[in-house]
Order: structure tokens, then sequence, then C-alpha cells
């Protein structure tokens, strides 16, 4: 059995406390004549010599591992391997697992065994870049009707079965049935983001922004209520996160069959999509509803940093573009400001710069961990699993880097129904790894 050096931080209230003040404190003007503070580097550029590239992936060992955390021990075992990219997991009422592949797939575990043969009936969709088929939840009643709700990237109907990125494409989910067999059945869109993008001419965008098949979003969460929650990311062109008419960078919610529910925040409101529940995202890839308190925290990336831990509330504005604790990637100024803007929430936590890139995020709630009761896992593309523990108020009082040594980009975790956690690894050679009690 591998013993695993971690590298483990734990940060104390006080620490977090600094931590957090520094990195909201915005950086003083230079007088004008004087040396620019040094900028982090292109994105996609090369670390320095001797030193590793953080969201480069290495190879998965064999495992297991046992780990030795501030609080706890914990094993590590690979539970699945042969995927290609896994984006989200969601647990059967039988034991077994479906799992999303970003290439477009859908496939199934069960008793641990990953079926070799992928699910059919999905619908044509973009997979270039970090496009493609994302995430998965099921219908409350499930184990009786058999629904299930997938995210993905929409091709425009225009594009054919086999779209190229320069196609428009939006942010899509699907509703369909699965009996358990090798197809989906019942297959219908219930939400399209508005609007289609993506074929060119691309506009004039500001900031340096990416290519037009990035930053969809496209995490989901069913609450307590059986609302469906939908996240939409901006597209990689920013200035349409602002304006209300459209689902470019916002949280929508919607009801399973796709209508609008009746209280929406922006229900009846001249020139404001109905769907919306929150805006001013850029690409949140983290979504979930702590099953004890029904509190919403979603994550996002942001530009050269400023990647963010947010609650979600009810027609809140989160502020991109126009506010952010990241830089832009041609160095201009967030256009309102760093913090403390009017009309804007700010991040519960920002991470960076450099940037972190979090993906998915959960709430523990489980008898496996007593000591994590309560706790945020997040699962990161800069290779570590970040625990953090909350105050009463929900402010991170102290966190915890897990797992860095292992050398997997991480997108996805959730908490099984045995108290486990389970994790996907963002890699061509992708793997879902299983965290217990260590002795």
């Amino acid at each position: 059995m591998n013993k695993l050096a971690l590298s483990a931080m734990a940060l104390v209230l006080a620490a977090s406390a600094v931590s957090l003040a520094a990195q909201n404190t915005p950086a003083p003007t230079p007088a004008p004549g004087a040396a620019q503070p040094p900028r982090p580097g292109a994105p996609g550029a090369p670390p320095p010599a001797g030193q590793r590239n953080p969201f480069q992936g290495e190879p998965l060992g064999e495992g297991p591992w046992d780990v030795q955390t501030s609080d706890a021990k914990l094993h590590v075992e690979v539970f699945t391997k042969g995927l290609d990219h896994p984006w989200g997991l969601a647990f059967l009422p039988d034991g077994g697992m479906l799992v999303t592949e970003r290439p477009g797939r859908l496939r199934v575990i069960r008793n641990g065994v990953l079926d070799p043969t992928p699910i059919t009936g999905l619908p044509p969709m973009i997979t270039q870049g970090i496009a493609g088929l994302t995430d998965i939840v099921l219908d409350p009643d499930f184990a009786t009707n058999r629904t299930l709700y997938l995210s993905y990237s929409k091709s425009h109907p225009d594009a054919g079965d086999a779209p190229t990125p320069q196609a428009n494409s939006a942010n899509a989910v699907l509703r369909a049935k699965w009996d358990g067999g090798n197809r989906l059945t019942e297959v219908e869109d219930i939400f399209v983001a508005r609007p289609w993008y993506g074929a060119p001419p691309i506009p004039t965008r500001c900031c340096g922004q990416g290519p037009a098949f990035g930053s969809y979003g496209g995490r989901m969460a069913i609450d307590k209520d059986g609302y469906l929650y939908v996240t939409s990311g901006d597209r990689n062109y920013g200035e349409l996160v602002q304006d209300p008419s459209n689902h470019i960078g916002k949280v929508i919610r919607i009801n399973r069959d796709g209508s609008v529910p009746r209280d929406n925040p922006f229900v009846g409101r001249d020139g404001w999509a109905p769907e919306i529940w929150s805006t001013g995202h850029r690409n949140p890839t983290g979504l979930t509803i702590d099953p004890a308190t029904g509190a919403m925290w979603e994550t996002e990336f942001g530009p050269r940093g400023g990647d963010e831990l947010n609650r979600i509330e009810r027609g809140r504005n989160y502020g991109w573009p126009d506010v952010t604790q990241g830089y832009h990637y041609n160095g201009e100024p967030p256009a309102k400001g760093v913090r403390n803007v009017e009309g804007m929430t700010d991040p519960v936590w920002a991470f960076g710069p450099p940037s972190h890139n979090p993906g998915n995020v959960a709430v523990y709630r489980g008898a496996a961990f007593p000591g994590w009761e309560g706790n945020l896992l997040l699962a990161m593309m800069n290779r570590s699993l970040v625990r953090m523990e909350l105050a009463p108020d929900g402010h991170v009082v102290a966190q915890e880097v897990m797992l860095n040594n292992l050398g997997q980009r991480l997108r996805d975790v959730r908490v099984g129904p045995d108290g486990a956690v389970y994790v996907l690894t963002d890699e061509t050679a992708g793997a879902i790894l299983k965290i217990t009690p260590g002795t």
C-alpha cells in the first residue's frame, strides 16, 4: 500500500482572515511613470523553468493511498478507470452510477465496473475545447419515473449532425427516460440558453476574452421543492452578462418540464428573461444545495485569478464582468471595481491570482467523516481537493488542501449515500476516486 505524502495546508481563523483581507484589498495605484507591478502570465503560457504546470495532469498511480489530513485519516482508492474527461456523476437507487464524459458519452457503472458500451440516444453537440456533455441529475422520482436531466453544449440545428466549433451553440438541458438499458428514450430539450452564439463573424469583445466555444457553465441542482437550477456561463462574451434579457452568465431556475416558476424574481419585469435566478457570473462550473439548510453554493472561474465561491441568493447580481478580484486577460481593470460595489454581491471567497479553476462543490453531510459535517469540498483543476470550514453565518474560517500530490485535475466531487466522497479526475485517462476513512 502506498503512503501519500500529503501537502495539506490548514488555515486557522486568524490566518484565513488575513489571507482574505489581503486578496480583497485592491492593489495601490502606481505613481505616474512608476514601474507597473508584474501581471500573471498569459493564459496557457508555460510555467517558469523547473516549475510544473499546476493545470497539467500526470499519470494516475494504481493506489490505494493512505492520507493524513489535519483531523482525519483518509483511504483513497481508484474506484473506476477508463473514463474520458468525466464531468458529472449521479448515484442510482440500485447502487450504480451514471457518469457523463465531456466528449459526448453517458456511461453506467454497476457494482464498481464500468460498462464498456456508452448509453445511446444523445443529440448532436459541440465537443471541442471545454464544450460537450456536462452534468447529470436524476429526477426526485427517478425510482418510479426513470427520468433524468443532462446539460450539454447544443449545436444549432443548422450545423447538422457533425457540428464544428465555428457553429452557433448554446448551453442546453435535456430531459429523457432511461430504463436501465443501453438507450435513452423520450429525449427532449427543456431549456436552451439565449442567444445562440459562436458562428463567425465573432464580434469585437473587451478584455482579451477566449474562444466562443468555451464557458458554457452547465452544472445543475434540484432543490427540496423540485425546482431545477442550471448554471449558464458567459461564453467568453462578458458584455452580454449584464443584459437581463438573455441567459448568458446567469443561474437559471425552471420547473422540471422547462416552464417558468411563477415566483421567480424577475417574472413580469420588463426586459428580463423570466428564468433568471441570479446574474453576474463568468463560468460557473460548480453548484450544490445543502440538503440540511437549503443554502445554494456555486463556484466559477475568474479570468487571471478571481475564481469565486458564491452563496447564491434570489435575484442577486454577482458582478461579472464589471466587478472581479482577478485580472482581465489584456490587463484592463474591472469597469466598476474589485469589491464593495453598490448593487453587486461579493464572493464568499475569491482565489488567486494565480488561478485555481474550481470545478464542482459539495457540502459534506454523512457519517464517514463526522469532523467534516457541514464543510464544503471543492474539486479544483489545479490538482487538489479543498475542504472549507464555515462559520454559522457562512463565511470561511479555515481551509485545507488535499490530494494535490496525486497530480490529477479534479472536476467533480460528490458525497455518496454511504458517506464516502467520490471525485472525478478531468483527464483523458479519467477516473473516479473514492475516499473513505483510513485506519
